[in-house]
């Protein structure tokens, strides 16, 4: 597994290697002690999540505040997406931005996105499936939002030549009215 530092301050890029042979492909998606997190000690995923989206589908930006805040390690198992990570930590020298990488069955690639971030990501292809691992169980309470085309962050959602469904990208109804980044204060420390 080939281990790549981002420019946003603990945000990752894993890209396995793929044994490729006639009958498809492996590759090692998850081993213990291969990230560890700010403790200094391996991750510790409680809880696994699934979505399938058609393409034009936007789910985030998405965040869960302190005790319960979640640090997510993502991956498209199936089809392509463009996966979006900003950086709401108020004490980071990267506040505020984003950070953005296409995910796909293809390539393996994962993000893992620590605590401290907001996360979403664009379906560009049908049947785009999703899996993410969480460092915290969802905690409704905890939950926050940011509007995916708040123009401060300005993401460039559109940077893989995809095009926008007519209207805009298919939402849901909690995304369609988050807040701007700002409107609520920096969600972390």
């Amino acid at each position: 597994m080939e281990i790549e530092a981002l420019p946003l301050e603990g945000l990752l890029k894993l890209t396995p290697r793929q044994f490729r042979d006639d009958r498809g492909v492996f590759w090692e998606t998850w081993r213990d002690g291969m990230v560890v997190g700010d403790s200094g000690k391996s991750l510790e995923f409680v809880q696994e999540n699934l979505s399938i989206s058609k393409a034009g589908t936007l789910r985030g930006l998405h965040y869960q505040r302190e005790p319960h805040a979640q640090g997510k390690l993502v991956r498209a198992a199936s089809g392509k997406i463009l996966d979006v990570a900003v950086d709401v930590r108020s004490s980071s020298l990267t506040r505020g931005q984003w950070y953005a990488s296409e995910l796909s069955d293809q390539n393996g690639c994962q993000l893992w996105i620590p605590a401290g971030f907001a996360h979403g990501f664009l379906a560009l292809t049908d049947q785009a499936v999703v899996e993410y691992r969480c460092t915290a169980s969802y905690h409704p309470e905890s939950e926050g939002s940011i509007l995916w085309n708040d123009p401060e962050l300005a993401i460039a959602w559109e940077s893989t030549g995809f095009v926008m469904p007519e209207g805009g990208p298919f939402l849901s109804e909690k995304d369609a009215v988050a807040p701007l980044l700002n409107a609520g204060g920096w969600p972390f420390k």
